[in-house]
């Protein structure tokens, strides 16, 4: 895990629009493996595609009604079936065929199950399948009305995770995926419902015994959404070592950090070293900023509201709290400084994903700057609102280049893919102020500065984080070196400038800097 790069992507969303892949295999298992595809995903420094739901899934009623459909497909109905509208013409072999030819090209792939409920929706329906065999047997009913489901998902159902029935097709599943598509693991949508055999969430149930012993499921990549809609759902932290979870509270300490919030910083430092109070090791932490629920990136630094109204529901779904911050104007601006304070809050942003210790990911079209105008819970728009867009202008270009850089840092820092958390007196890590000095005051709750400098071998690496809207002067410590050279800047750009160690130099506001240690020529 510690050599892993995550990159969450849609079957369909991912190449439905990408002028370089033929017109016939667009939005299908064939189109992700097109060489133009293939190349992006290793020019970001990719180790893994993690496939939103790829299991058979339909459309809810309600959408169809509406003249919308389940683009996202948390609504799986086959456990065993590739998802045929991702297919030209044979879905099983298709899907194999993609996994081999990812795997050919040095990529992973994980798949997103949806195993805490079916698409059978509420007591209204539809029937469709396992309703119809034994309702009682596969749903979770409520114990004085049985002809209700008691719903820990929110999507009106949940399966029955003490049914010997339903473990057993749940183990059949994975180890169908395994050992016949070869997929290399899964992300296991609102996990904490799977470990509910009764009202509260059990992480020695059942279901996380059974893998744990499984001589199959307990060789790959497991990776929990450690929460859900019930009581005490949200789990981050909880699932066994062997598991990786998605680290909501690094999502929402560096979204906090970068929009300006007070008393983040102590907080911050703790994300961006692993989350040591969280976990027992770093690779445990799945490290996102943006998925495919909640805003995209460039969204995330454009709107303070979501603008959901395309969905039918008069904007009432989605998240109302999205930590998010428009840098003074709601939405599409033609004020050219907001524009470059939202690039940089971008770049800010895909620096301190690349740079923490753990597992990054990256939601699809980040890298490139995309955006759905606001809507923060595009489940349903399957059209150009929510698939990726190809044709770059020149700052979504750039960004790109920045994030293949970044990439290409931590491929080559074995520093920031640590296996094992930093020790309490560890020198290979120091936390250092605007002074250059070791940092002390860490309840001032306006600072936010701060130096993370790695210390490997004979060299040494600053990473600077100022979150302040102002300039800081920072002194740059002594080094091994004669200086400090310049290698990414997120605002004006000083890349290759040097530094000579007791100097100082303004760390422009809002603004991202490593700086490497480098014997100058005499």
């Amino acid at each position: 895990m510690s050599e892993t790069l995550l990159y969450e992507l849609h079957v369909k969303g991912m190449t439905k629009l990408h002028p370089e892949v033929p017109y016939e295999f667009r939005g299908t298992y064939q189109g992700l493996t097109h060489p133009s595809v293939l190349t992006h995903l290793k020019k970001i420094g990719v180790t893994a595609v993690s496939l939103m739901p790829v299991q058979q899934f339909v459309n809810d009623t309600f959408l169809q009604k509406r003249g919308l459909s389940n683009y996202w497909g948390y609504q799986t109905i086959g456990y065993f079936a590739p998802h045929n509208k991702y297919a030209v013409n044979e879905p099983v072999k298709e899907f194999k065929q993609m996994v081999k030819t990812l795997h050919e090209n040095g990529l992973e792939v994980i798949v997103d199950v949806v195993y805490n409920h079916t698409a059978e929706g509420n007591h209204l329906g539809p029937t469709l399948s396992f309703r119809g065999i034994d309702n009682a047997a596969y749903y979770r009913l409520v114990e004085n009305d049985k002809g209700y489901y008691f719903d820990t998902t929110g999507c009106g159902n949940s399966l029955l995770m003490r049914s010997p029935v339903v473990l057993a097709m749940i183990l059949d599943s994975l180890r169908y995926w395994v050992k016949e598509m070869h997929v290399d693991g899964f992300r296991f949508d609102l996990a904490t419902a799977l470990t509910r055999q009764h009202d509260e969430a059990d992480m020695w149930s059942a279901f996380l015994n059974m893998v744990h012993q499984d001589e199959v499921l307990n060789k790959v990549k497991l990776i929990a959404e450690p929460w859900d809609l019930g009581s005490n759902g949200y789990s981050v932290g909880k699932f066994p070592d062997s598991w990786a979870e998605w680290n909501g509270e690094y999502r929402d300490t560096v979204r906090d950090f970068w929009r300006g919030q007070e008393g983040t910083l102590p907080k911050f430092t703790t994300r961006i070293a692993g989350s040591s109070d969280i976990y027992a090791k770093p690779t445990s932490s799945i490290n996102f900023i943006t998925a495919h629920d909640g805003f995209t990136l460039r969204d995330l630094v454009s709107y303070n509201e979501k603008h959901n109204f395309a969905n039918g529901e008069e904007n009432r779904d989605g998240d109302t709290h999205n930590r998010s911050w428009n840098c003074g104007v709601e939405g599409i601006s033609h004020d050219s400084n907001i524009e470059l304070l939202r690039g940089r809050q971008q770049r800010n942003l895909l620096a301190t994903l690349l740079l923490s210790q753990g597992v990054p990911m990256i939601a699809h079209g980040d890298e490139l700057g995309r955006t759905q105008r606001g809507n923060n819970n595009a489940y349903c728009q399957d059209n150009e609102l929510a698939w990726v867009h190809w044709n770059l202008t020149e700052e979504q270009s750039e960004l790109l280049e920045f994030v293949s850089q970044l990439a290409e840092i931590r491929k080559n820092c074995p520093a920031l893919r640590r296996g094992a958390h930093f020790e309490s007196d560890s020198t290979e890590i120091e936390w250092l102020n605007d002074l250059g000095l070791p940092m002390s005051d860490w309840h001032s709750g306006h600072n936010k500065f701060i130096v993370a400098r790695y210390n490997h071998d004979d060299a040494s690496a600053l990473v600077v984080f100022n979150a302040h809207s102002q300039p800081v002067n920072f002194t740059v410590p002594e080094c091994n070196g004669d200086g400090w050279e310049v290698t990414v800047d997120t605002s004006i750009s000083r890349v290759g400038n040097i530094i000579r160690s007791g100097n100082s130099f303004l760390v422009d506001g809002r603004s991202t800097l490593v700086l490497v240690s480098k014997r100058l020529k005499s």
